[in-house]
Order: structure tokens, then C-alpha cells, then sequence
């Protein structure tokens, strides 16, 4: 599986390159929140999936702050929280939040603005510019 590795490898690079370019734009390490509620298996789930991501793609780039609702209820309000596990990406902007399931990593970094989405239209076949030619 050589080829996957050098995908993989590709993406790191990739990854790392827009690190840089948003420190070089004076956008400074990445600052996330992550609600959470209780010491139940979801929450630690959720801890472990966005530390494991945030070292392997922003490694000493980044603060993240973990919130348990149980202990910090206030906290809610700020930030508009409805469920847990909720992440919130507060700089670089914009701002970002993702919900639910944190294991999914291009989820993850999608909401994090560290690869790019991939549209419909991206996905779809390549359409010819060319017109069709009449018989």
C-alpha cells in the first residue's frame, strides 16, 4: 500500500502548508473549544478524536480548551451550545462549529479549515466546454 501511504503523505504536506499560510497571514495558532458533558465514554471519545487530530495535523499549533457543561452550565449560553460534543474553531477565522460524532478526521478538518470541501460540482464528471458537434 505504498501509493496510500504517499497520498497520506501528500496530504500532511498539504496540510502543513496551510498551517503556515495562515500563521504567515498573522492568523496565529488555532484556538478550540470543545463542549462536553460529563466523564461519560462519548465525551472522552470526542477529547481523544480532536486531541489525536490536532497533533498529527497542528501539532504545537494549536490551543484547545475542553468544557464540561455539568461543571461549567454558564458556559452554554455564550456559545449557542444545544449538544454535545460540540466543537468550536474561534481562531483563525472564521468562526466554526461542528457537532456531533468528532472520529470522523476530513469532518474534522473540514470544519477546521484545514482541507478543502468537496462540492456536488467537484465531485461530479468533468462536463466538455465544447458544444456538440451537429451531425
Amino acid at each position: 500500500m505504498r501509493g496510500a501511504d504517499a497520498g497520506e503523505d501528500e496530504r500532511d504536506q498539504e496540510t502543513h502548508r496551510e498551517m503556515e499560510e495562515a500563521l504567515a497571514r498573522g492568523q496565529g495558532p488555532y484556538e478550540l473549544r470543545l463542549y462536553v458533558t460529563g466523564a461519560t465514554p462519548r465525551s472522552g471519545n470526542a477529547v481523544a478524536s480532536v486531541k489525536a487530530i490536532c497533533e498529527e495535523h497542528l501539532p504545537g499549533q494549536y490551543v484547545l480548551e475542553v468544557v464540561d457543561l455539568y461543571q461549567q452550565p454558564h458556559l452554554a449560553e455564550g456559545d449557542h451550545i444545544l449538544a454535545t460534543p460540540t466543537l468550536i474553531k474561534l481562531q483563525p477565522p472564521p468562526l466554526r462549529r461542528l457537532v456531533g460524532d468528532l472520529s470522523d478526521e476530513e469532518r474534522v478538518l473540514s470544519a477546521l479549515d484545514l482541507k478543502p470541501r468537496t462540492s456536488a460540482a467537484s465531485a461530479a464528471p468533468a462536463a466538455s466546454a465544447e458544444p456538440a458537434a451537429k451531425p
